[in-house]
């Protein structure tokens, strides 16, 4: 065996997921590798679309997935979905062939280290045949135990080494809870015993915490709200006021600024969840807690700080009010708060479906148990906010980097993760442009995915937000995005009533045994309400 091989081989013994990539001579052996023990890879037709279905996969399935490039332009072509996984804190190994040391004119010699360095993943390498595990396993240690993309390099002189025998592959286990201390424990229940209207905001870091969270806003009498990326964590729950920042309702908005005490849970608490601080009102006490000191306070002045994972800190309080023998009241979350019952003025005629109408109506169409995955542009806030999930599992929001186009190959690697769900797409006619390729890919899978385009034949962001100037760069001729769908396998659909709709519903009770893209030609909107106040700052 050489090491290519075996570095592959290790990565399954490890217990990776799944693995994504497009594969060249630098990496086709490692790639082998993996296969051979066990890993179901995927074959993407971009290496940026392989990205973004490795960060999607991990973040639905709870594994570390792998990334397989070759060296050079296979990991500058998948840099985009590196970086938005690296800022995410995805658990995501890039396996990527590297120029031999000594290959100092190859076509295809860059800094790797540094290029993953730059921005934001672990740059990790395998060193030599008799360090070719323990490097492997140092590389997956940290993903899975930090939760951190890194950046492993496989320089193809070492690939060809031969192998050494019987390495053993110890079993690492995944990330150590972290307890508060008491002084902090302490602290923090002095807060929730002297609030009158507490509201909790968890993101992505409270995304396994729901129970423990439940249970001690009961007892504090605290309302629930999530960040978007958490979106779903309190589905149904009577007490759950929804997405807190850009996407709140206006009733939503109301309750969170009406707050005399706000905790993130694993919450960034940044701009767009707290709509530049404006969501928050000027009396409230903000706390955080997070797993790593260097989050409080990073984006808003905080009250006190607590450094502990989600469900420790969470027991450890509600413990401490138990043990007080403290119990409040909570107010009810109003009639109206979801945005699926805000009543609005229909923009629908002259052949354009208003995205609100198109939204709602859609999600009394599809199956409840729901994988929804959201592009980014002008678009996002109406799947996101009209599009119900059945958990927190049952949304991914690729939105750290804020690119156009990751949607596609987001939606793909959910939908692998998560078979036993529909995966529902929302995306702008730029974004699935951007990534049209992959749409061959969840066709060759027969992926059963729904896509949405909100098609505007704008970039609709800058034309909604950027007054009087002229628009000519950012407004392209209108496409027949369903026959495109059609080219490439997929049944579609043009949208420009709710009438049409009823193609929809033929397609769901069908066989399902390829993609539906619903070309949807939506009104104008006027400028996305979430996306104003951040061009207005």
């Amino acid at each position: 065996m050489k090491v290519a091989e075996l570095v592959g081989r290790t990565l399954a013994e490890l217990g990776v997921g799944a693995a994504f990539g497009v594969v060249g001579s630098g990496n086709f052996v490692a790639t082998n590798g993996l296969r051979a023990g066990g890993v179901r890879f995927v074959a993407a037709r971009h290496e940026g679309g392989a990205a973004s279905m490795a960060d999607a996969y991990a973040r639905m399935s709870g594994r570390v997935s792998v990334l397989s490039l070759h060296q050079g332009v296979g990991l500058t072509n998948a840099l985009t979905g590196i970086t938005e996984a690296a800022k995410s804190r995805t658990p995501m190994i890039v396996l990527t062939a590297d120029t031999a040391a000594s290959s100092v004119l190859s076509n295809f010699r860059i800094d790797q280290d540094a290029l993953g360095t730059a921005v934001g993943a672990v740059p990790e390498r395998v060193h030599s045949a008799a360090t070719a595990v323990a490097d492997t396993v140092r590389a997956y240690r940290t993903a899975w135990q930090q939760r951190r993309t890194i950046l492993l390099s496989l320089p193809l002189d070492v690939q060809t080494q031969e192998a050494p025998e019987a390495v053993p592959i110890p079993e690492i286990t995944g990330p150590a809870p972290i307890r508060p201390d008491a002084e902090a424990v302490a602290k923090l229940a002095d807060l929730l015993a002297g609030a009158r209207r507490p509201v909790f905001i968890a993101g992505r870091g409270a995304r396994a915490s729901a129970a423990p969270l439940r249970e001690l806003a009961e007892i504090s009498g605290a309302l629930l709200a999530t960040s978007a990326v958490a979106h779903g964590l309190f589905h149904d729950d009577p007490f759950s006021v929804g997405i807190a920042g850009g996407f709140s309702s206006p009733s939503a908005a109301d309750l969170i600024g009406d707050a005399d005490l706000v905790i993130g849970w694993g919450c960034a608490l940044n701009m767009w969840t707290t709509r530049h601080g404006m969501l928050l009102g000027p009396d409230a006490r903000l706390v955080q807690v997070d797993v790593d000191q260097a989050a409080l306070g990073a984006h808003r002045p905080i009250d006190l700080g607590v450094v502990g994972d989600v469900t420790s800190t969470a027991a450890d309080v509600h413990a401490e009010l138990d043990r007080r023998g403290h119990s409040a009241g909570r107010q009810r979350v109003p009639e109206g708060t979801r945005w699926n019952d805000v009543p609005y003025n229909d923009l629908s005629g002259g052949g354009r479906i208003d995205p609100r109408t198109l939204s709602r109506r859609l999600d009394e169409i599809l199956p409840a148990e729901r994988v929804v995955s959201i592009d980014s542009g002008n678009f996002m806030g109406y799947p996101s906010a009209y599009l119900s999930v059945p958990d927190e599992n049952g949304f991914c929001f690729t939105q750290a980097f804020q690119c156009v186009g990751l949607g596609l190959g987001t939606a793909i690697g959910a939908a692998l993760a998560r078979s036993d769900r529909l995966p529902v797409l929302g995306v702008g006619d730029g974004g699935f442009h951007m990534a049209i390729s992959e749409l061959e890919t969840a066709v060759r899978l027969k992926i059963p995915l729904v896509v949405i385009v909100y098609d505007d034949a704008a970039y609709g962001a800058e034309i909604h937000h950027f007054g009087d100037a002229d628009m000519t760069t950012v407004r392209f001729p209108d496409t027949d995005i369903a026959a495109i769908g059609r080219g490439f396998g997929c049944d579609g659909v043009t949208v420009r009533s709710v009438e049409d709709l009823g193609a929809v519903t033929e397609w769901l009770g069908g066989p399902r045994d390829a993609p539906l893209v619903i070309d949807a030609k939506i009104a104008d909107d006027g400028g996305s309400w979430w996306l104003a106040e951040a061009f207005r700052h």
